[in-house]
């Protein structure tokens, strides 16, 4: 038999055992979502994914559009909407290329020049055939192509990889 004193203790020692634990799963309970935001490696700064830049029977043919999109881009916890602009040109053949708004030399907006028949970027001087392929100027490479898909009658593009340098053409 126990004595009434051992008892005792040995019911204090479970209580402030039982007092301490709990507090301790508190305290891992509020400093683990601290601890996961601080170190946590925050989402990428880069959306990846498809966007949606309108309707195919929308383009002209052979003729350079500039279609307005707009990205969506999570910066750690941020959300933030951008918009931004590609020129889409529907060639005879049903193939579509998408360039980036920006020239290749100094990322100078450039536009479509129709007495010429080129892009022409305003601020050097380069010009760009509607494939992209540098005609003059200083610009270092074509221009840079998004990939490119067709869902139904609607167009779709993707990631911006560079040009490759010379050729101008890409397959998407």
């Amino acid at each position: 038999m126990m004595s009434c004193e051992t008892q005792s203790h040995t019911r204090r020692q479970f209580t402030v055992r039982a007092i301490y634990g709990l507090a301790g799963l508190m305290g891992l309970g509020l400093t683990a979502p601290a601890m996961i935001y601080v170190f946590g490696a925050p989402n990428s700064k880069r959306e990846s994914g498809w966007i949606d830049a309108g309707a195919v029977s929308g383009l002209s043919l052979e003729m350079p559009t500039e279609v307005p999109i707009l990205r969506i881009r999570r910066d750690g916890w941020k959300i933030k909407s951008e918009r931004d602009s590609a020129w889409v040109v529907r060639e005879s053949d049903g193939n579509i290329l998408a360039f980036s708004p920006r020239c290749t030399h100094l990322g100078c907006a450039y536009h479509w020049d129709a007495s010429k028949q080129m892009f022409a970027c305003p601020c050097h001087g380069s010009l760009f055939l509607p494939t992209g392929a540098v005609v003059s100027g200083p610009a270092p490479r074509p221009l840079d192509r998004y990939l490119v898909k067709i869902d139904g009658d609607r167009l779709w593009l993707g990631d911006l990889p560079s040009s490759p340098s010379g050729s101008g053409q890409h397959s998407a």
